[in-house]
């Protein structure tokens, strides 16, 4: 890990919260010119510690109104690679996330729907038809509140 100091850290929430933020009005809020304040955040970017930018979309108003979570056993882990499922799965437009986990099921997905017809039409003719899916667990997202990372 990098030694990262108060500011530094005070940087990294503040982009977090909103990564659009300039430099110049990172500088002011922390006491920094504006060159300072840029330098920081380059070198942050340079040592990994910030990685990329991320836009957050509102799902239900682009019409995707149903979020569904995804436990997916594979049947046959030996017959068919994990590489061959995932490229499969992440060419599915709907799958917004796929994550190889341990535990009961191989893989999390989180797949976005415009409603529970949309969503049961995305399971059975193009999660189900996946090589090598077997058990298959649905959870309904119901809310959603986003939590401040771990700084």
């Amino acid at each position: 890990m990098s030694d990262l100091d108060d500011i530094d850290l005070g940087l990294i929430r503040a982009l977090a919260e909103d990564a659009t933020q300039s430099a110049s009005a990172l500088g002011r809020r922390f006491d920094l010119s504006q060159p300072a304040a840029w330098r920081r955040i380059r070198r942050l970017q340079d040592e990994g510690i910030l990685v990329g930018r991320r836009l957050d979309l509102d799902r239900e108003k682009l019409g995707f109104g149903v979020t569904v979570f995804l436990g997916i056993k594979l049947a046959t882990k030996g017959r068919v690679s994990l590489d061959d499922f995932e490229r499969a799965v992440t060419a599915i437009p709907e799958v917004q996330t796929v994550e190889h986990v341990l535990g009961l099921y191989d893989y999390r997905l989180r797949v976005a729907a415009r409603d529970l017809a949309d969503f049961e039409r995305v399971l059975r003719r193009r999660i189900m038809t996946l090589p090598g899916v077997g058990d298959v667990e649905a959870n309904v997202l119901l809310s959603e509140e986003r939590r401040p990372g771990p700084i």
